[in-house]
Order: C-alpha cells, then sequence, then structure tokens
C-alpha cells in the first residue's frame, strides 16, 4: 500500500503572507485561526494541509478518544481519569464537510453500545477529534447556518457541551480554525469572520517565472511524492524547529506598555468595533517576535500584525471592499517610533504619586457597544414599522409580523437545519435515534424485559424533524432598454436595487440579474451569494436599445428552473422585475405580438407558484399601465416609481418572502 504524502509545506512557492499566517496560529493556538479568501488554485488548501508536517507533536493517553492534554483530563474521559500510557502523536487535522450533521460534528449516542448493551454511552465527533489541532473548512462561507451557530459557541467557551438523546457531556475543544473561501460564492457571516483571528488574501501569481516553477514543483511532486518529500524534508525539519524553539521562547516575550498602546490607537484609527482585534494583535505580534527569535516586541512586529488582524474587522459599508491603508498605518507606526519624554517616576516599577494613582478599568465602551445593537436593532424596528404603513402592498398578518422581525423564509422539515422534535414514522428518512432508543426502552420496561440487549421494533422508529432559515434566491430582472435611460429613472432604479442588495447581504441570499435591451435579455450574474458581484453588475449595467420583455421573464423562469434542480434553492425565489411593462420585441424566432407573449409568459410564472414583486419605472404625465398589468398576470403587488425607497422596498421583499 502506497504511503500519503502531503505537499510540503515549505515547497509551496511565494503565498509568504498565508505561510506565515499559519506558523503563527501554530506558535501560539490562541490566536484564533486563520481565513485565507482568494481564487480557485491559489494553493490555499495544500498549504493548510500541510501545515500538520511542520508542527511538534503533541502528548497524549493511549485510547484517549477526546485527545486530553497531560495533566488535563475531561471529565467523562475514562482514560485519562486512571493511569494511562502516554505517547506521542502528530497534530491532528480534522475536516469538516459542508453536508456534516450536528451529531457528528458535537458527538451523539453510541448506537453500538446502546444497542448490544443496553448502555447509554457517549460517541464523540469531530469537536473532539480536533481538540489540540487543526479543524479545516473548506470554502467556510458555504457551510449551513446551524453548524456556524455550533462553532460560534463551541469557539468562545473552548468547551463543547452536549445535551441531546438522553446525554449530557462537556469536554474541551480548542483547536485552530483554518478556512477557506472562494469570495464570488459571497462572504461570511460578521459574527464567523470575527472569529478567524488572521485573514489573508492570496492571488494567483502573475510572474511567468514563478508560475512556472509552481508547476515544475507540482509536477515533480505527482510523479514521486516520496522523492519530493525526501528532498523537501531539511527544509521541512528547520521549520519544525523554528516553531518549536518559538513555542518554547513565546511565554517569555515581552509586550510593553508602548506597543499596546500602539495596538489600541490603531484599532481606534482604522474604526474597528470589536474588542477581540486588541487581544488577538497582542497575541499576534509576540507570536511574530517569537517566532523570529526575540524577547520583545517592536513596532514592526505590530504593523505586521495589523495587516492580519485588522482588515477583516474594519468596519465598511456593503459593497466596500475590505483591506487597510497601508500609508495610513506606515504613517501611525512611524509616529510610535519618535519616544516621547519619560516621566523619572515611569522608571521605578512602584513609585507613583496619588495624582498618577490609576483606577480600576472601567466596563463602560463595552456597555455602550452593547446598547448600540440593542437600540439599533429596536430603531430598525421602530423605523421598519413606520415604513410599513407608507406601503400600499397586502400581507397577511404573519408575513407582516415577519418582516418587521426581519425573518427569512423558515424551511420546515428541511435537509439541514436544527432538529426541533421527534415524531413517530415506521418508515423514517432521518431517523431520530434518540427516541427511538427511549421509546424502546419504556416499551421492554412496560412488558418487563429488564435483562439483556434492548430489542428495538418498528413501532419504536421515530423521525426527526428539522427545520432552519433557508436562503432565498432574488433573481432581479432589470429593464436595460431606451424607454428606461432617463438619468434620473436609472438613478432611483439602481438606488432601489442596492437597498434591495443590501437586504440579501445581510440575510445570506442568493442573487441573480438578469437586464434585457437591444433584441434579448442577458444574465449578468448566475446565482451567487456574493452582494459585491451583484452590486457591480448594475452599476455597469448598459442602457439603451429596444425593450425584449418576453425574452427577459423566459431567461427569468430558466434560471429558476435550473436552481431549483441543482439543489441551490432552499426556500422559495422571490422574481423582481424593475420596468415600465412598454415591451416592442417579441421571443426570438418568433413573430408574435410582444405584449401578449409578456402576459403569457407572467402567466406561465404564476402557474407555477413564482412569487414576484413589480417595480414600476413608468414616469410622465401620460402613462399606459402596462407595469400593473404584468402584475396582474403575475399575481404580484406592483411599486410605482415614487415608492422606490430604499426602507420600503426592502421591507416589502422581506414582507413577499415571509408570505411565503
Amino acid at each position: 500500500m502506497t504511503a500519503f504524502h502531503a505537499y510540503p509545506f515549505a515547497a509551496i512557492v511565494g503565498q509568504s503572507l498565508l505561510k506565515q499566517a499559519l506558523l503563527l496560529c501554530a506558535v501560539d493556538p490562541g490566536i484564533g485561526g486563520v481565513l485565507v479568501r482568494g481564487d480557485k488554485g491559489t494553493a490555499k488548501s495544500t498549504a493548510a494541509r500541510g501545515l500538520t508536517q511542520v508542527l511538534p507533536p503533541i502528548t497524549l493517553s493511549e485510547g484517549c478518544a477526546f485527545r486530553c492534554a497531560p495533566g488535563q483530563p475531561a471529565s467523562a474521559c475514562t482514560v485519562c481519569n486512571t493511569d494511562p500510557v502516554q505517547r506521542q502523536d502528530t497534530v491532528p487535522f480534522v475536516t469538516l464537510p459542508l453536508g456534516a450533521t450536528e451529531d457528528r460534528v458535537l458527538g451523539s449516542l453510541d448506537l453500538q453500545q446502546a444497542l448490544q448493551g443496553g448502555q447509554r454511552a457517549f460517541q464523540p465527533g469531530l469537536l473532539a477529534a480536533a481538540h489540540r489541532g487543526i479543524l479545516y473548512i473548506d470554502e467556510v462561507n458555504l457551510l449551513a447556518d446551524h453548524l456556524v451557530d455550533v462553532l460560534l459557541d463551541v469557539a468562545a467557551m473552548g468547551v463543547n457541551s452536549v445535551q441531546r438523546d438522553g446525554i449530557s457531556i462537556s469536554h474541551p475543544a480548542r483547536f485552530t480554525l483554518i478556512g477557506t473561501m472562494n469570495l464570488e460564492e459571497g462572504d461570511l457571516r460578521p459574527q464567523l469572520l470575527d472569529r478567524f483571528g488572521l485573514m489573508v488574501e492570496v492571488s494567483a501569481p502573475t510572474d511567468k517565472t514563478v508560475r512556472a516553477e509552481v508547476v515544475r514543483r507540482r509536477i515533480a511532486f505527482e510523479t514521486d511524492p516520496g522523492a519530493f518529500a525526501q528532498r523537501w524534508q531539511p527544509q521541512q525539519d528547520a521549520l519544525l524547529a523554528q516553531v518549536a524553539e518559538a513555542q518554547r521562547l513565546l511565554p517569555a516575550v515581552v509586550l510593553d506598555d508602548a506597543m499596546l498602546e500602539l495596538i489600541s490607537h490603531l484599532c481606534c484609527e482604522f474604526e474597528v468595533a470589536s474588542l477581540r482585534a486588541d487581544i488577538v494583535m497582542h497575541k499576534t505580534a509576540r507570536a511574530i517576535a517569537a517566532l523570529q527569535a526575540r524577547t520583545r516586541v517592536t513596532p514592526d512586529d505590530v504593523r505586521e500584525a495589523a495587516l492580519l488582524v485588522l482588515p477583516h474587522r474594519r468596519r465598511r459599508k456593503p459593497f466596500e471592499q475590505t483591506g487597510m491603508d497601508e500609508n495610513k498605518l506606515d504613517d501611525l507606526v512611524d509616529q510610535a517610533r519618535q519616544p516621547e519624554p519619560t516621566p523619572p517616576q515611569a522608571e521605578h516599577g512602584d513609585t507613583r504619586g496619588e495624582d498618577a494613582e490609576e483606577t480600576p478599568p472601567s466596563d463602560e465602551p463595552q456597555q455602550e457597544q452593547e446598547q448600540e445593537g440593542e437600540g439599533g436593532q429596536q430603531t430598525f424596528a421602530v423605523a421598519a414599522a413606520g415604513t410599513a404603513r407608507r406601503i400600499s402592498v397586502a400581507a397577511t398578518p404573519q408575513a407582516a409580523a415577519n418582516a418587521a422581525s426581519g425573518r427569512r423564509s423558515t424551511v420546515a422539515d428541511a435537509n439541514r437545519g436544527s432538529a426541533v422534535r421527534a415524531v413517530p414514522d415506521a418508515n423514517p428518512d432521518r431517523l431520530a435515534i434518540g427516541a427511538t432508543l427511549r421509546s424502546a426502552a419504556v416499551r421492554g420496561a412496560l412488558a418487563g424485559e429488564t435483562d439483556g440487549p434492548l430489542t428495538v421494533t418498528r413501532d419504536d422508529l421515530h423521525r426527526q424533524v428539522r427545520s432552519g432559515r433557508g436562503a432565498n434566491l432574488i433573481v432581479f430582472v432589470v429593464d436595460a432598454s431606451g424607454s428606461m435611460a432617463a438619468q434620473r429613472r436609472m438613478e432611483a432604479v439602481k438606488g432601489a436595487v442596492l437597498a434591495l442588495l443590501t437586504d440579501a447581504y445581510q440575510r445570506r441570499d442568493q442573487l441573480a440579474v438578469i437586464a434585457f435591451r437591444g433584441e434579448q435579455a442577458q444574465l449578468l450574474l448566475a446565482p451567487t451569494r456574493s452582494a459585491d458581484l451583484a452590486e457591480q453588475g448594475l452599476r455597469e449595467l448598459p442602457t439603451g436599445g429596444r425593450t425584449p420583455l418576453p425574452h427577459a421573464l423566459q431567461l427569468a423562469a430558466q434560471v429558476l428552473q435550473q436552481a431549483a434542480h441543482h439543489g441551490a434553492q432552499e426556500a422559495p425565489p422571490l422574481l423582481v422585475i424593475l420596468s415600465d411593462g412598454k415591451a416592442n420585441v417579441s421571443l426570438p424566432g418568433s413573430s408574435g405580438d410582444p405584449w401578449t407573449e409578456t402576459l403569457q409568459a407572467a402567466q406561465t410564472l404564476a402557474a407555477q407558484g413564482v412569487p414576484a414583486l413589480v417595480l414600476d419605472t413608468e414616469a410622465g404625465y401620460l402613462r399606459l399601465g402596462r407595469a400593473a398589468q404584468l402584475a396582474e398576470a403575475l399575481g404580484a403587488p406592483c411599486l410605482t416609481l415614487e415608492q422606490l425607497t430604499g426602507d420600503a422596498l426592502a421591507l416589502t421583499v422581506r414582507a413577499q418572502l415571509g408570505a411565503r
């Protein structure tokens, strides 16, 4: 059997910032992990998987399922709480699949022991396997919301607590979280984004010499992985020794008050709200010094840490690109290099006058942040309620409540989501193990069957019912013809759509953009979660020409069908049409009346149950009202140009989605 060889970490060409960030997390796992963003094929996964080869081995007990640290056994570990046999092992590298269930991630009832011996035992999950190691998530921005919630809880506490199936257990779960993602698939939830200590943007090299070297090394590795790994072993050993020495040196590294003030100053200057940024920068700067075999942090260390810690935490508007003004950063760091006069008493550690007496740190900033968050939600709710009264769109009371609370469609009994209950089912598609075993145990006890293994019959089977918020697909169909070319109308439409994009960005919806002008419609943006790409497509939208509205509706129907076929549609879609309805181009290859074809296409969509919203862009004194007729054929509400305010439009869309 051929031995498996991962691509050597030292052999990766370029990507110095990515390799530096990974090594820093190896020196101090408390940094919180690395988020790697970039295009496909830029060595993101290769670097993450190769990291374990340059990490010193860890000590654990033989047979321990929780990977307990020596002298720190988990309360549930029966091995480490006795007299275990210690051994050395490599740092674990655990991949969390996007389609993993909560039971697989958190751990669950050990079904084998329950069925064979009638014992209730815990089977550890992926979080236990990743303890003291690396938890890797490829395309982390596509991770299901219920798994994101799990990771947030565990990352905050460092402990995995499981309360399900009659089991109540907790065990340590401290790991380095490494995630990779492609921005074309959308961004991360802000809460999870902040949990990544460092972030690195990677891109493919543009130098032909560097690209050629990448190909040369990769082909050599695929031809003979063993020989390639052996050739790079000296560099691998040198990195391992460097990391081991940095880990040993880290406790002795000093970051003085001047550097701490610089860290806080940078966070304030770059408008970083999260206090976690200050803490992570402190840890990262010390790890940088330790990796360079130094025991004192310098301003250059703080600058390097800022480039890794601050860009993804900097307060920015939706669609504003991440990044930092490095010129500004250099100026701020240069100012810190200039020594300030030191008061004489500062040289004596415990000597200070009455005026210099320090007061305990206040919690006031944190309270202000919490009040700001709560106040923002309350203010939004009040504004939303006020705006709702100005919209002339009928909605059910439940839809209005959903809109005011900002809810999205709830997918009942979804394949992905949190388990909400278990119901009896003789032929379950998803077996609720705990409920099934409890039913068998109760039935056996009532029948006097107290000895022997537990017997499960078909009458005991229960089905697991799940529920979760599904992402909606919103398809924008934008009229870019000459009838829409008036500057005021296009500005109003783009402003309204920007408000919709902002709303969709906040709720992780999928977006698609169809524009129609000239002889036919065009799919500007296939369904994606990247609101940045959608906004860019609309910003560069050309105008002028005729109005092929029938083809636009036909293309929209095809997009919705393909999304449903590929499983991208987790919840009901929404078709948002921005047009004055003045169709004057027939379907390709047809000589029929364009308006008749438009109504027929609209009626077909309505028959398929596609929810829609028509935004009437017609302006002027004389109006034909074609958009209202189109809305009637679609069975959809219609808003006029005067109602295209951002708040009103976003609230209406939420009401439409919540009503489905």
